[in-house]
């Protein structure tokens, strides 16, 4: 990630806009008085979902949060950049020389867990004072084998115990708070985050100790707790056990995920090594891709009276720990987003009531193995859980269950499966298929993108970067020969301001080779991503290949602006209807469309004759 997408990320248009302009609300979106030019109605919008600006009166122009700075300060895209990594504190620091020092500061880190997590080992197998934990361990029925694997530990029960010992080992005490082992008190200080309790190192899929997590061994609550995050710890993108369970996934192509680590542990001890766990919190989208990289298929142990239950995830208000050892559940309709992320169907392992993975496994490997295999897709369960509880001879709550079931089919996107579930629906709710499907058209389609990161400020749910935009300045910046046939595209096209400032300098440079010199150091850092970007090996062979290409770029990236500039027109159509706004905004507006859909039908046009034109000639 280069420092324009760290800035990107922990900046939020709106709050930057609002310090040089009064915005007011106006629906999802705000308005104001453009600042850059003279007008009485306001005509300048911000749009929080896109992270983007456009005025619709004299300047008819827009942008993103680079831009509207690079404009409102008059200044360049350095100078703009340096301002608003001030706001986001991201010091500016070249790639090279930040890589290199974050690598120096990761790798110490794993080295210091690593210390930690042995140490604590150490003194489960030693220490008099381990005695409860060493009969705690041979209670649950682990062995001296299982114990080494995982390198389980103990934490006394003393404040400053590991502390003092890595400080003798040449740690300091600065190191200990960001590798999260201490807690630093408010008077000052620190003292030791784990005691009298069970350790279980957690590590990441090269094996490499990045926290700990701790089960308390008396009354103390939270029964469990985890390391904080750290620069190498993020609990949403860490699956406890991966780095043993990576091969078995691959082989037996499914990963089983259960909650908890003593889950983990015993599953492992009894040959079930295709179990990892999510530890206490519903599955992310940073967990699946991880799995993807194994596996397409996933069982989910959850107990059994929280799979049935849909509607609520078991966890505090967002930002708040979870308490004891509750563990979130994912929603029905969650699951069938994992199975739009891996392209697979999603299975729940439906455990006997009130026991956990280890205990059915401990007990017969058979039943669990039989509950794996015959585990349901989430969907069929969903249908016949909902359907068990419906008074059919009912209409209202026949009803009431088809639009709850029919708000999880919405959500999947593979056309065949979604009308397989349509079928059974309609065959278990003794009901008419045609009037569910009527009812299904109704639900409005939800666009899920992957989340930018637990950092952003607003939560916006936005690539970085348009994909379309790299790929056509990855195509100019390779062929320089492309230049003579840029004519159409103009700067406007592309939304991110160093997409459009990289596309004027590489417009303006007399020599391919000038492009790099005097460029920004930053701009630098994406420049050369897109020269590294991969490209199809025909269009260095074919001149004819690559011109195709770039047309087809340059009308793409022309109706994806004509389509933001329609999509946001009608937002503000029908927020003006809604309140009652001005008439010559809402005529404004509507002549605005009129011009747009004539250009949008003329790229439709130019789009139709360039594939005709490549058929005659294959």
């Amino acid at each position: 990630m280069t420092v324009i997408d760290e800035v990107k990320e922990k900046l939020d248009i709106v709050q930057v806009v609002s310090s040089y302009v009064n915005l007011q609300k106006a629906g999802r979106n705000f308005r104001a008085i453009c600042p850059f030019h003279a007008e009485k109605q306001p005509s300048f919008y911000v749009f929080p979902e896109r992270q983007s600006w456009h005025c619709f009166g004299a300047c008819s122009t827009g942008g993103d949060i680079f831009s509207f700075v690079m404009k409102k300060e008059n200044v360049d895209f350095a100078e703009a950049l340096r301002i608003l990594a001030e706001k986001a504190g991201v010091p500016l620091v070249p790639k090279g020389v930040r890589e290199e020092v974050e690598g120096r500061e990761k790798e110490r880190l794993f080295q210091l867990n690593e210390s930690a997590a042995q140490y604590y080992h150490h003194l489960l197998l030693t220490a008099p004072g381990a005695a409860a934990a060493r009969a705690y361990v041979e209670k649950r029925g682990l062995t001296a084998e299982t114990v080494r694997n995982f390198s389980i530990g103990f934490s006394p029960d003393g404040w400053e115990v590991l502390k003092q010992y890595l400080l003798e080992k040449g740690y300091q005490e600065k190191e200990l708070l960001a590798a999260g082992l201490l807690v630093a008190r408010d008077s000052g200080g620190s003292y030791d985050r784990f005691r009298n309790r069970l350790i279980f190192p957690i590590r990441d899929f090269q094996g490499r100790v990045t926290g700990l997590g701790a089960r308390a061994l008396d009354d103390s609550l939270p029964k469990y707790i985890n390391s904080p995050q750290t620069a190498v710890f993020d609990k949403s993108a860490t699956l406890y056990g991966i780095d043993r369970a990576k091969s078995a996934i691959r082989e037996k192509d499914l990963a089983v995920i259960v909650e908890g680590y003593m889950d983990v542990v015993v599953a492992h001890q009894y040959g079930e090594t295709n179990v990892v766990a999510s530890m206490g919190i519903a599955l992310t989208d940073r967990q699946i891709a991880i799995l993807k990289r194994l596996t397409r298929n996933l069982a989910l142990a959850l107990d059994a009276d929280a799979a049935g239950e849909e509607a609520t995830l078991r966890v505090a208000a967002a930002g708040s720990t979870v308490a004891n050892d509750v563990t979130p559940v994912p929603t029905w309709s969650g699951m069938v987003r994992y199975e739009n992320a891996l392209g697979a169907e999603v299975r729940v392992v439906i455990l006997p009531s009130g026991r956990d993975p280890d205990e059915v496994i401990m007990e017969d490997r058979g039943m669990w193995q039989e509950l794996v295999t015959r585990a349901p897709p989430i969907l069929d369960y969903a249908i016949e859980t909902v359907a068990a509880r419906t008074d059919l001879s009912r209409a209202g709550e026949k009803a009431a269950a088809a639009d709850r079931l029919l708000a999880i089919i919405n959500d999947v996107k593979e056309p065949v499966r979604q009308a397989h579930y349509m079928q059974k629906l309609a065959r278990v709710l003794q009901t008419d298929e045609k009037a569910l499907w009527a009812a299904l058209r109704r639900l409005p389609t939800v666009r899920r993108e992957p989340l930018r990161s637990t950092g952003a400020v607003s939560g916006i749910s936005l690539p970085l970067h348009d994909p379309i935009e790299e790929y056509c300045l990855a195509l100019l910046v390779r062929y320089p020969d492309l230049k003579p046939f840029t004519e159409g595209l103009v700067p406007e096209y592309f939304e991110s301001s160093e997409s459009r400032e990289l596309y004027l300098r590489w417009r303006d440079a007399a020599e391919a080779s000038e492009l790099g010199k005097g460029l920004d150091a930053y701009l630098k850092e994406y420049l050369d991503e897109l020269a590294g970007k991969p490209l199809p090996a025909l269009l260095g062979e074919k001149e004819s290949e690559r011109r195709h290409s770039l047309n087809s770029c340059v009308l793409r990236l022309r109706e994806k602006w004509l389509r933001g500039l329609e999509r946001k027109r009608q937002e503000l159509l029908v927020q003006e209807a809604e309140t009652g706004g001005h008439e010559a905004a809402l005529t404004k507006y509507q002549e605005h469309g009129t011009e747009t859909g004539t250009q949008i039908k003329g790229v439709y046009e130019l789009r139709r004759q360039q594939r005709y034109a490549r058929r005659k000639i294959s």
